[in-house]
């Protein structure tokens, strides 16, 4: 086992929101109650990032026999969409979770819109008649103290009934704001007088045309914790600095108020974790889909062929830290190689064809060897494997002209047939007009009848498949999608896409073992790595995904 293969180890002490959570429990706070939330906004697909929170809340909450709660951030109805909503509840299944309720936002905007009122009447919020630039203009600099509103100061009955007018759809949108009053000095930018409600006459995926009004998502995400009962609300850590105005949202109304504790978001190497620009690859048909198998979204990589198993264990090696870093995607995929080599049933399969006509066979014959089906499992049997009169082995494995560094197939050298006991030997090669090699003659010699007569030892071995034991298919080879490792660093991130992150084979032969394959199947094919079944698979021909290589090459 080389260095890129070596087995990480996994840390099994607990990582410091396991800590704060027992001491919790310890001092008996909470009613030692342990309730826990994922909060994803459905103006897009999940990724790989979003499966980190997935598996910490919902982990948390399965380890401290608590609850989780699944709640959508439906505040932004211009972004939103049911689509988005169903493909988030089939990826937490997916993952092998189950939420104990689910809730959304826009189920907390009646009350959270009397919380609003309740901080007018307190003087702690005000309607502002700025525009977004004025008041992003007057918000002043991390070390020059904003600008007061000019409309800071308007009297509690004055604002009421701006407010009430507001929600009754008097005022167009972007005419009015409702602000906090809190201090436009403070070293803090979220807590100068920041925006708790925007007008915006937009028909809501759930309530409707009900409400013309909608709660920003500081305003609304403390409170809608707060009416669930979450006692730990954990955040990535560029909301740390949106934790004081959690906070002051919370006690100005003297309600429940839950621990916000924030941890460093997943950055991969070679990957883009912004939904938005996820969103811009999908909508400039960079890639095919949300699903495409090239993206970080949790259904691309379900349809890479990616398992639940193995983005879990890739969550609980890389674990839960304090501080910003970036893993290396090597380790994800080093997550996915490891379930696979466990789980999934070889094959042979042969993606760039050169026909072989084994001379010493008769025309009907055929030959059976037993190969097992998978050597990880004491178990798991074997399967069938047919040598007909004509063969397929990958191209790359014979060379005419080879140096010395290729033990494969080539005109004084033979190779062994993998499961076979069979050893070929060149006797012919047969090309067509332009010189292009069309098919190889080769003597098929059982190994012991070759070792028998004396012969140099055998080098390598390879793969193939019999012409009367396979069927057609059509294979997809994927690469990174970028070539840059840390997209932080570019400018353009298209420019940075890589041209050659699918490679598409037609007329591949695989073994006929596989002809029941299902879609979502994975299989290894012998010295080629890990695929899966796809989707665009039919009934005449099956679509194969690379998933993973059977190594970790791009580490070398």
């Amino acid at each position: 086992m080389n260095k890129a293969e070596e087995k990480p180890s996994i840390e099994k002490s607990l990582n410091f929101i396991e800590h704060i959570i027992e001491n919790d429990l310890k001092a008996g706070k909470n009613n030692g109650r342990v309730h826990t939330r994922f909060p994803p906004e459905p103006n897009g697909y999940l990724h790989i990032g979003h499966a980190k929170s997935i598996c910490l809340n919902f982990g948390l909450a399965q380890k401290y026999n608590g609850k989780c709660n699944l709640r959508f951030d439906d505040t932004n109805p211009i972004t939103e969409d049911t689509e988005y909503v169903e493909s988030i509840e089939a990826d937490v299944r997916w993952l092998g979770f189950q939420w104990d309720n689910k809730f959304y936002a826009s189920d907390y905007f009646d009350q959270i819109y009397q919380y609003a009122v309740q901080l007018v009447k307190k003087g702690k919020a005000y309607v502002c008649d700025l525009t977004p630039e004025e008041i992003s203009a007057n918000r002043g600099t991390p070390t020059k103290a904003g600008i007061e509103s000019p409309y800071r100061n308007r009297s509690i009955e004055e604002n009421l009934d701006l407010l009430t007018r507001m929600k009754n759809g008097e005022f167009k949108d972007g005419e009015k704001v409702l602000r906090a009053k809190i201090d436009m000095a403070s070293p803090n930018m979220h807590l100068r007088d920041p925006i708790l409600y925007r007008i915006r006459h937009a028909h809501h995926h759930r309530t409707g045309d009900k409400w013309c009004i909608y709660p920003t998502y500081d305003f609304a995400h403390g409170y809608s914790d707060s009416i669930e009962g979450i006692t730990h609300s954990i955040c990535t850590l560029e909301f740390e600095v949106h934790r004081p105005l959690y906070d002051w949202l919370i006690e100005q109304v003297e309600i429940h108020h839950p621990q916000q504790i924030e941890f460093a978001r997943l950055n991969l190497t070679y990957t883009l974790m912004s939904k938005r620009k996820l969103l811009e690859l999908v909508q400039n048909k960079h890639v095919k889909g949300w699903d495409d198998p090239r993206m970080p979204t949790i259904s691309g990589l379900r349809r890479r062929g990616y398992t639940p198993a193995a983005i879990r264990d890739f969550a609980e090696r890389i674990g839960v830290a304090k501080r910003d870093g970036i893993i290396d995607v090597a380790l994800l995929e080093f997550s996915i190689r490891e379930d696979l080599n466990k789980n999934a049933p070889r094959a042979m399969a042969v993606l760039e064809p050169l026909k072989v006509v084994l001379t010493n066979f008769e025309e009907n014959e055929v030959r059976e060897f037993e190969a097992v089906i998978n050597p990880e499992q004491e178990n798991s049997g074997t399967r069938k494997v047919k040598m007909s009169k004509v063969i397929y082995i990958e191209r790359e494995d014979f060379l005419e002209n080879p140096d010395k560094n290729f033990f494969r197939l080539s005109p004084a050298q033979p190779v062994r047939l993998k499961h076979a006991s069979t050893m070929i030997r060149l006797e012919k090669i047969v090309k067509n007009a332009e010189g292009a090699i069309e098919e190889l003659h080769c003597q098929a010699i059982p190994e012991p009848e070759y070792q028998a007569g004396g012969n140099p030892k055998i080098k390598a071995t390879i793969h193939w498949v019999g012409e009367k034991d396979s069927i057609e298919a059509e294979v997809r080879l994927y690469d990174r999608l970028f070539t840059v490792a840390d997209l932080s660093e570019v400018e353009d991130y298209t420019q940075a896409l890589n041209p050659d992150s699918l490679k598409v084979l037609k007329n591949c032969k695989l073994e006929s073992n596989l002809s029941n394959a299902k879609v979502g199947d994975s299989f290894q094919f012998e010295r080629k790595g890990y695929f899966c079944v796809d989707i665009d698979s039919t009934a005449k021909e099956l679509v194969f995904n690379l998933t993973v290589s059977l190594k970790d090459s791009k580490g070398k």
